[in-house]
């Protein structure tokens, strides 16, 4: 059996799945799902409905983070992994207050709300990562690592909700790590569009190195 990457192209949690899946060099078959039309095989293997999901063999790996984790631990030639413990905890933090803040701005219509209040609070975390990056190349160093791999991607959603706004923040060294992994190779290989899958379709093994 082929192993299995359901994803969706916009998503940032699959997109940081993908990255690893690359930088790893696996070849899966990649399945492109659209969220409001969700394929009843990727249903099937994950209930609960959001992408990255791996399936294999003998698992299903439904968590973006753990995607990662798997993907690294058969291949790591750049050594994300280094430093594994402070990029953790790296990670939680954009997963849990950072990634509330940010959903709150970018879909206030959403949640009821003032959206320049969580547009300030987010705003707290990435000023962190500036004073970080005026330092060092990277989150961790002058080396990515896997909270760069993690975290860029919800970064660039944030730039994206206003782009004018987070481009006139005094926030130099963010926005040029930011342009960075936009301008990297990898990126684009892992933001190629794909038509949605359906059960039939040809096998396409994506992403790789």
């Amino acid at each position: 059996m082929t192993d299995i990457l359901y994803s969706f192209r916009r998503c940032p949690y699959a997109m940081r799945g993908r990255l690893a899946i690359h930088v790893a060099g696996l070849r899966l078959e990649h399945r492109e799902i659209l969220l409001r039309d969700k394929a009843p095989e990727f249903l099937e293997a994950s209930p609960k409905g959001t992408v990255p999901v791996v399936v294999t063999s003998d698992l299903v790996i439904e968590e973006s983070l753990d995607v990662m984790l798997w993907a690294l631990a058969q291949n790591d030639p750049e050594n994300w992994l280094h430093d594994k413990d402070a990029s953790l905890a790296l990670i939680a933090h954009n997963d849990g207050p950072y990634k509330q803040a940010l959903d709150r701005y970018k879909y206030a219509n959403r949640h009821d709300n003032d959206p320049e209040t969580w547009r300030g609070l987010g705003a707290e975390t990435l000023a962190t990562y500036d004073a970080t990056l005026s330092k060092t190349s990277y989150l961790l160093g002058d080396h990515p690592r896997l909270a760069d791999m993690a975290i860029f991607p919800f970064v660039r959603q944030f730039a994206n909700t206003d782009r004018m706004w987070f481009d006139a923040q005094p926030w130099p060294h963010l926005q040029k790590w930011l342009a960075g992994h936009l301008a990297s190779d990898r990126f684009d290989d892992i933001m190629v569009k794909r038509p949605k899958w359906q059960a039939g379709d040809p096998t396409t093994l994506a992403p790789t190195a």
